[in-house]
């Protein structure tokens, strides 16, 4: 089976940030989440993991392959969707396809034109292969992204930020190709949003300041929480001071005023009722993002 190992991965900009501060997971086949904060190091991990930068230190495998030495050997069985998909101006769904996978070594006409029908139609964009792809919407496009990711069927799939912009409906139809492609697959999907961990994935890692903070399936990251999560609705004048009393954990409005969920061992009273724990709690009390509360 081929896993992703990764040991020690440092990486720091020449700016000072240090934006992978030795990094070590192992990830198997299947949907795997990575959650963060914006600025937490997953797009830097995800480039890493794509070859497209170097990291400091550190080491990274997948199987036998070496990453950082063996960048070449990587991109044979990698299928990357960046967070930004750019298309090429005036040109259709067929004719990028075809592009992308004449660079990816498939140089057989017959071979290469069966392989752009299988994946179009999985895509479900079939009927629009002769329209531009400039034209496309953003799930489209997207379709379009995850459809060049798949060609030479990839060993391992990286998906950064794939469903911002995308409506509910596109979203849903991303999400079902997603699962569809992982089952034989390593499926890393980085993100921001809660949902998409929730929804999609059996195990998941949540990244901050550059560092693994949480590794582990959502429902044990659930169960950690519970039993140690409080919520009380407060006025905005009383937020700061709840602020300085408890800990924090999320703030949401709620018929414009604010509901709190804090962090507490037992019952702090005062108010207070306990509430099963979300994945959003878990997010908020394994990146200690209180400070964008108040």
């Amino acid at each position: 089976m081929n896993n992703l190992r990764i040991a020690n991965l440092s990486k720091t900009y020449s700016n000072g940030v240090k934006a992978l501060d030795d990094v070590s997971i192992e990830i198997e086949p299947g949907m795997f989440g990575l959650l963060g904060p914006n600025g937490a190091g997953k797009s830097t991990l995800m480039r890493t993991l794509a070859t497209l930068q170097e990291a400091d230190s550190g080491s990274a495998f997948l199987g036998d392959i070496d990453i950082l030495n063996q960048p070449v050997e990587l991109r044979k069985v990698l299928g990357y969707l960046p967070q930004e998909f750019g298309v090429y101006p005036r040109i259709t769904a067929w004719q990028l396809l075809d592009h992308m996978a004449i660079l990816k070594g498939i140089t057989n006409n017959s071979e290469r034109k069966e392989l752009l029908k299988y994946l179009l139609d999985k895509v479900n964009l079939y009927d629009k292969r002769n329209k531009s792809v400039k034209g496309f919407s953003g799930g489209m496009k997207q379709r379009v992204g995850i459809a060049q990711a798949l060609i030479g069927n990839p060993k391992l799939l990286i998906v950064d930020e794939p469903t911002a912009g995308l409506d509910p409906g596109e979203r849903n139809r991303f999400y079902n190709l997603l699962v569809d492609v992982s089952e034989d697959v390593i499926v890393i999907l980085s993100t921001h949003i809660v949902d998409d961990i929730r929804e999609l994935c059996s195990n998941m890692a949540i990244m901050n300041g550059g560092q693994i903070v949480y590794k582990g399936t959502p429902q044990a990251a659930l169960e950690d929480l519970k039993g140690k999560v409080y919520q009380k609705m407060v006025t905005r004048e009383t937020l700061k001071e709840h602020a300085n009393s408890f800990s924090i954990i999320s703030n949401k409005m709620v018929a414009g005023q604010p509901l709190i969920h804090i962090y507490s061992e037992s019952s702090p009273g005062n108010g207070f009722e306990p509430v099963d724990p979300n994945l959003e709690d878990v997010f908020f009390s394994k990146t200690n993002a209180d400070h964008l509360l108040v």
